[in-house]
């Protein structure tokens, strides 16, 4: 569904990804892992159009859309939750999820069928998006992609800041989204739960990708863990 190769990209003068190859197949779970500042942010910022390539080239179901504009991007099934969440702090719950709602005949994902996956946001559904807790406002940037109806949702930094009883239920919610069908590619620091969840990892450092294999190789060689992602 997703191919990324050779992609190269930076800010200004700095050049941060040094030739990025990256695939991500329908119904797949593929990670990003690395420390900070290795070029994560940088790789999912590219192939939404947020910023422009400076060589390589990204296709989706073949479609290059190597540079086109995020709606470009969008429209080709493509669904970003961003670092930071990024939701709309003054308008409702609900207001949030119906502005990004895009369906036809054979839409997946509803109102009806979030609220089913994230009861807490059905609850809250009057409340303004400033007036959420942390783990509501992940919720509803998740929700808010599904939303979209995407093929190929994209996660940056999935649980950061949160605290440990709502990560599980994140990852629970992810879990039933894998389950769904949706091919996910996720940014986060959690391994242990990255190896439950996903189907294949990209190591990357300094812009580079390091290393790449299934969860049962990343779980046979520790040092990986080491060598890359400890700090």
């Amino acid at each position: 569904m997703l191919v990324v190769e050779g992609l190269e990209a930076g800010y200004g003068q700095s050049r941060i990804l040094f030739g990025i190859d990256l695939t991500v197949g329908a119904g797949e779970v593929v990670t990003l892992l690395g420390r900070n500042g290795m070029g994560k942010t940088t790789t999912v910022k590219s192939i939404f159009g947020l910023i422009k390539p400076r060589g390589g080239r990204i296709t989706i179901d073949g479609d290059d859309v190597t540079g086109k504009e995020p709606h470009v991007v969008a429209r080709h099934g493509l669904g970003l939750v961003p670092e930071g969440r990024q939701i709309f702090p003054t308008l409702t719950v609900e207001e949030n999820l119906v502005a990004t709602h895009r369906a036809d005949g054979s839409a997946r994902w509803t109102l009806a069928n979030v609220y089913s996956l994230f009861p807490r946001l059905k609850e809250r559904r009057r409340n303004m998006g400033n007036q959420l807790s942390g783990g509501e406002q992940q919720m509803l940037a998740i929700g808010r992609a599904l939303m979209t109806n995407p093929r190929l949702v994209v996660l940056d930094e999935a649980t950061e800041g949160l605290a440990p009883l709502i990560r599980e239920e994140i990852w629970a919610c992810l879990t039933a989204i894998k389950d769904a069908g949706e091919a996910i590619l996720v940014i986060d620091k959690n391994v242990d739960a990255l190896t439950r969840f996903a189907d294949r990892h990209v190591v990357i450092e300094k812009g580079r990708v390091a290393w790449e294999g299934t969860s049962d190789a990343l779980r046979a060689t520790p040092d990986i863990k080491d060598r890359f992602l400890h700090v």
